[in-house]
C-alpha cells in the first residue's frame, strides 16, 4: 500500500501566505497534526519512506514513523511560487487570484511552476517507485500531492487540482505488481 500525507501545519499555513518552497518547520498545530497521523498509522509496518527535502515534510515525516530511514525526493517538493512566494492569500493580487479560482484552464501567472510541471515531475516520481512493493510513506506538500493523486487518476474537470487537502491530509492507494490504483482519503479504523 501506498500511504501520501501532506504536512502539517506551519506557521505561514495559519497566516494564510503562499508558502511554496519557503523553508518553514512545523508549528505545534503541526507536530500535533503528525503526531496525530502518526496515531492512525501506528500498526502500519513502512518499508520505504519518501519525503520532500523540505523542512516541514521532514518534520512530518519523523513523526509519523521515527528512527526510520526517509529518502529525500525533490520531485515530491511543493509548487514553485516564484516571485509570489509568501503572498498573503487574503490579499492576494489578481493574477494568483485567478490562477487559484480555475487551475485546471487557468496557466501559472509568470515566474510560477506550471501545473503541468507538477505533474510531470510528480508522475516521474510515481514511475520510479511503481515497482516497489510493501509499504509506502510519502510525505509531501499540498499542491504535489494533488500532482500525484492527478497522475493515479486523472480528470479533465480538475478533479484532484480543484479539491483542498488539508494539513495531514492522507490519502491510500494500493500498490501491487507495478500498479498503482485509485487513491481513497485514508480514514483511521478506530
Amino acid at each position: 500500500m501506498i500511504y501520501i500525507i501532506r504536512h502539517g501545519k506551519t506557521e505561514l499555513n495559519k497566516a494564510n501566505v503562499l508558502q511554496g518552497r519557503s523553508n518553514y518547520p512545523l508549528n505545534d498545530e503541526g507536530i500535533k497534526q503528525a503526531q496525530n497521523a502518526a496515531d492512525m498509522l501506528k500498526d502500519i509496518q513502512f518499508d520505504y519512506v519518501f519525503s520532500s527535502p523540505l523542512i516541514r515534510a521532514v518534520q512530518t515525516t519523523e513523526i509519523v514513523v521515527p528512527n526510520k530511514r526517509i529518502t529525500l525526493y525533490d520531485r515530491l517538493i511543493e509548487m514553485d511560487y516564484g516571485r509570489h512566494e509568501g503572498t498573503d492569500l487574503k490579499n492576494m493580487p489578481e493574477e494568483i487570484r485567478v490562477f487559484f479560482s480555475d487551475f485546471v484552464h487557468n496557466p501559472a501567472p509568470e515566474s510560477m511552476e506550471q501545473l503541468s510541471e507538477v505533474l510531470k515531475r510528480t508522475g516521474e516520481f510515481l514511475d520510479d517507485i511503481k515497482s516497489i512493493s510493501g509499504n509506502i510513506l510519502i510525505s509531501t506538500h499540498a499542491i504535489a500531492m494533488k500532482g500525484i493523486l492527478e497522475n493515479l487518476t486523472p480528470d479533465s474537470q480538475g478533479g484532484y487540482w480543484s479539491k483542498y487537502i488539508g494539513n495531514c491530509a492522507l490519502y491510500v492507494a494500493d500498490n501491487q505488481d507495478g500498479h498503482i490504483g485509485i487513491p481513497t482519503e485514508y480514514k483511521s479504523k478506530k
